[in-house]
């Protein structure tokens, strides 16, 4: 009976059998790795629960990071390496061996090689992240540019948006700050772990500024909230601009010796008062001067972004140049309390030790290597962001220019990421080969010659470290299960099959990160000592106001309020050299006679805590939370059209319609219709153009469009 109590209990101990392992949930990636405690029998995991000694997580998990027993032994894991027999998209595929498949990869890359030169092969890195550094050697050992990601719709806008201002990204400074400005970022659902920082700063007196088009739970925390309209982000922060240079607030000696551009930039921002703002972005104009001054005088501020929900706008890149600026105009930057300077150490983490990261993965320098996809449309994306423009890839298969693309060695592929997913499909099809390696038969994997089963982050080995200055490396909790393996060695072991010659690809995963980690000290052999992590001995000091004697890696050496970058391609693209603010391409400004039919702004991609992405939508847990497809209305829109609570409504843009149900909700504003993408069954994705896009980075405008309801 006391066995069997054990046993319902779940309790680890000899008489149960049950071991606890430690390891890590990447299923949010990169920024909240959280640690788990895998609770074992018989190479089994009963239970999952956060591990309380990882500073990051502290013993919590999310709901996706419950869910990953039903993720990890969902019925449609890949179970051996597949081959196509059938037309792509159908599904049809017969198992093969491992040497087959790889083989088969390495022999059919090698003569498209030889063929058409490695540029015509794509080296494509989805989801997870873990595995980049690795697939970005492979790709330049290989002689291709066309290392490429979904980072060209995530985070790495944002980083332009930085570089063309002060040259580096920097990183609020919670703990020591007394005013927080949030821009449309909502932790709560989309970082758990900082959440938690910044309710214990918000305890401690922390001031909190949140700009949003959602009610979301990071406003319920705020002292102001600035609910704009979609896409208006760059009206706001000139507004913002306006009252702390009109009202002399901003640091006069900052300014006078730090900055380029200044004095023009005054100039434009005298045009936009808070009345002008307000009726652009629907906010009052006293909450505009209220929050303006609140950040500009409650000193130390910090500011804290969003991953991508200002760039994915048709002037995401400018509308985020205006928002820093108000970190340049107040003096906040590198600065403890406001945003500080800090290296990164490993897959986008400062974690208080240096990395040779980037060396590992630039094996030669661009100039050596034909130009990148996207390279002469989006000229400044290569300036600033080591990799292709992915938003770009179905217009060159297309075209066939300025060279044809014939294969893709792809990790993680959804199709469903690009605008006007059908038509990047349709282009897709036309390569000769493609590879996908996944953990599931996805959608995407179904148009693939070759599937390959990759395993979970609880069945493999795995270097990951936290801002908490803390850093692990896994040991997996379980054996693979099936036949699948950790994308590392696929990458690993075709490169030795390739035959390039590359002595850190042949030595293999952890000889490769103990060189990656050698300026740190820190060595695989001390981290498997530790597998729940361990504090990085030693973590390098942070200092603040760098720039005194180092300046900003900008042209100027300055902060830039005028870009010379963007000056540098201003002839022949006529980029706005200020952050000047544009209405979306497909707006009530900028299309007015189009507003008339379709009067409603569409924002897509707004967080939901249970889903990331498409990476949940098979759970039963996660799914069961909005089983099926909806769309956020404010109740005055939906009782004015006569919709109630579930009703079926058709959302139609000028590019299609997709029919999902209605849900009200007060979380939206009036005229603005919010709808998660992902789903399958009614991909938002299909309601923007394909060339849908920033001009500066190249990102979609999935934020801000016109889109009009009706009730079926």
């Amino acid at each position: 009976m006391r066995d069997n109590n054990l046993l319902r209990g779940k309790i680890p101990c000899a008489d149960t059998g049950i071991e606890i392992k430690k390891s890590i949930c990447t299923i949010c990636d990169p920024q909240s790795q959280c640690g788990v405690d895998v609770y074992v029998k018989d190479g089994f995991i009963i239970k999952v629960e956060g591990t309380k000694e990882n500073p990051h997580n502290r013993g919590t998990l999310c709901a996706k990071g419950s869910a990953i027993r039903q993720y990890i032994y969902h019925k449609e894991r890949i179970k051996t390496p597949l081959k196509r027999i059938g037309s792509r998209g159908a599904g049809e595929f017969e198992a093969i061996s491992w040497d087959e498949a790889l083989n088969t990869i390495a022999t059919t890359l090698t003569h498209i090689k030889e063929k058409f030169g490695p540029e015509a092969v794509v080296f494509y890195a989805g989801y997870a992240k873990w595995e980049r550094p690795f697939l970005h050697r492979l790709a330049h050992a290989f002689g291709s540019p066309n290392y490429c990601s979904e980072s060209s719709t995530c985070a790495q806008a944002v980083n332009m948006a930085w570089k063309l201002l002060f040259g580096a990204p920097a990183r609020p400074d919670i703990k020591n700050a007394r005013c927080l400005l949030v821009w449309s970022c909502n932790p709560f659902y989309s970082n758990t772990s900082l959440a938690h920082s910044i309710i214990d700063a918000r305890e401690r007196g922390l001031k909190i500024i949140v700009v949003d088009p959602r009610y979301t739970p990071m406003v319920a925390w705020s002292d102001i909230h600035l609910q704009l309209k979609p896409g208006t982000d760059g009206a706001l922060a000139l507004a913002m601009a306006n009252v702390i240079i009109t009202e002399e607030l901003y640091d006069r000696d900052f300014i006078h010796n730090y900055t380029y551009g200044f004095e023009e930039y005054r100039e434009y921002v005298k045009e936009f008062t808070p009345e002008r703002a307000e009726l652009i972005t629907g906010i009052p104009a006293d909450n505009i001067r209220m929050a303006a001054r609140l950040y500009a005088t409650l000193k130390p501020a910090a500011f804290m972004t969003g991953q991508a929900s200002v760039v994915h706008h048709t002037n995401g890149v400018n509308n985020y140049r205006a928002a820093l600026a108000l970190i340049a105009l107040t003096g906040n930057y590198d600065v403890f309390g406001g945003n500080l300077v800090m290296p990164t150490s490993y897959l986008y983490i400062p974690a208080g030790f240096m990395t040779r990261e980037h060396e590992y993965y630039q094996v030669k320098p661009w100039e050596e290597m034909p130009p990148r996809i996207g390279q002469d449309k989006f000229p400044v994306w290569c300036e600033l962001v080591d990799e292709g423009q992915s938003m770009h890839l179905p217009f060159q298969i297309e075209l066939g220019k300025p060279y044809p693309l014939k294969a893709m060695l792809a990790f993680g592929l959804n199709y469903r990421m690009w605008p006007d997913p059908d038509f990047f499909l349709k282009n897709l099809q036309k390569l000769d080969f493609i590879v996908d390696v996944d953990l599931f038969l996805t959608d995407s994997a179904k148009y693939a010659d070759i599937v390959l089963p990759a395993c979970s982050s609880l069945e493999r080995s795995e270097l990951r470290c936290y801002i908490e200055n803390f850093v692990i490396y896994t040991q997996p909790a379980i054996a693979p299960l099936y036949e699948s393996r950790p994308d590392v060695d696929i990458i690993f072991d075709l490169a030795k099959r390739l035959e390039l010659d590359d002595p850190l690809l042949a030595a293999g995963y952890e000889a490769s990160l103990d060189w990656i980690l050698a300026p740190s000290g820190i060595k695989l052999e001390e981290l498997k000592k530790h597998p729940a992590g361990m504090p990085v001995p030693e973590p390098l000091k942070i200092y603040e106001k760098k720039y005194i004697h180092k300046g900003f890696p900008t042209p100027s050496g300055k902060v830039e309020f005028k870009s010379l970058l963007l000056e540098k391609y201003n002839s022949f693209f006529r980029y706005d050299v200020l952050p000047i603010y544009r209405p979306p391409k497909y707006s009530p400004e900028a299309t007015p006679e189009l507003a008339k039919n379709y009067p409603f702004i569409l924002n897509t991609g707004s967080r939901l805590p249970m889903f990331i992405h498409s990476r949940t939508f098979r759970l039963s847990w996660t799914r069961n939370l909005r089983p099926e497809p909806a769309a956020d209305i404010n109740p005055g829109d939906a009782r004015r059209l006569g919709i109630t609570q579930g009703d079926i409504i058709r959302l139609a843009t000028p590019k299609g319609a997709i029919t999902v149900k209605a849900n009200i909700t007060k979380i939206v504003q009036p005229g603005v219709i919010h709808m998660y993408h992902a789903y399958p069954e009614a991909d938002v994705n299909t309601l923007l153009e394909a060339d849908y896009l920033d001009p500066v980075s190249g990102y979609p405008g999935y934020k801000a469009i016109l889109c009009n309801i009706e009730k079926v």
